[in-house]
């Protein structure tokens, strides 16, 4: 039996025989099924044509990207901490040469996720590195391989150790989540958000959506809750899902002033 993932999505599914009837997740308004319908791959297959690219970021700090992309496309990032490394956000491809590199860098005791888009093949990774997934028990319905391995949080937030804590912002998903990292950005702090506050083409502005690819709008209130949530935290540093979509400084302002924005615009 296989461990079928969407090729759109880039989320693997529970093993079966056959492939599944359906990608839930996709045919869900916030994303959507390729034009050429539902298709299915494995990850061995998808070992033969693609490869992973591990890049430093900042110190203490790695993205790590499959090429050419898969699914979404996003790039997960890689937290060094000396209580722990923890990976935020995942992708579909892991092999041999990606879990060497990461055991080089002290390998994963952790692995959290922003929100169903991104949980790939997450338990194919808590197992290479032994790590624990964390995933808001808001979204836990969009789990297509549930595992020993995943331990679903509950409230607001969750301190995985002294430096790097998840915050509940909804929005884009009910559990919708983002990483505070207190060493980030030279010690000023970062913010590692998914989709749940993007960073847009023009990187001095983030937004907030329900669905990005059929552009379904957050209302005002919401995303003035988002900001709300994350701002008890300091942060001077936002990195969002893709390569290169990083505000480098003065982040916490672009983000109040992107919600201000927002929040013109649909008014």
């Amino acid at each position: 039996m296989d461990n079928y993932i969407c090729v759109t999505c880039g989320t693997q599914f529970a093993e079966s025989l056959e492939t599944p009837q359906n990608c839930p997740i996709c045919e869900d308004e916030r994303q959507y099924v390729g034009h050429d319908g539902q298709k299915w791959t494995t990850l061995s297959e998808i070992k033969k044509y693609h490869t992973n690219r591990i890049e430093k970021l900042e110190d203490g700090l790695f993205g790590i990207g499959t090429e050419p992309k898969f699914g979404i496309g996003q790039r997960a990032l890689l937290i060094q901490s000396n209580r722990g490394n923890v990976l935020w956000d995942c992708i579909s491809l892991i092999d041999d040469e990606t879990i060497a590199r990461i055991n080089e860098l002290g390998g994963i005791s952790a692995i959290a996720v922003s929100h169903p888009h991104y949980y790939s093949s997450m338990v194919e990774w808590a197992e290479a590195f032994d790590a624990k997934i964390y995933i808001h028990e808001a979204d836990k319905k969009w789990v297509m391989r549930p595992d020993p391995t995943t331990e679903f949080w509950k409230g607001d937030k969750l301190n995985l150790n002294e430096d790097i804590t998840l915050i509940c912002c909804g929005g884009h998903f009910d559990g919708g989540a983002v990483c505070h990292w207190s060493g980030g950005a030279n010690g000023k702090g970062a913010l590692l958000t998914g989709d749940i506050i993007q960073v847009v083409a023009d990187r001095r502005w983030v937004s907030f959506m329900y669905s990005y690819p059929n552009y379904i709008p957050l209302s005002a209130s919401e995303v003035s809750r988002i900001v709300g949530t994350v701002d008890d935290y300091s942060y001077d540093c936002v990195y969002g899902a893709f390569w290169g979509t990083v505000i480098p400084t003065n982040a916490k302002e672009r983000v109040k002033l992107s919600a201000d924005r927002y929040i013109r615009a649909i008014k």
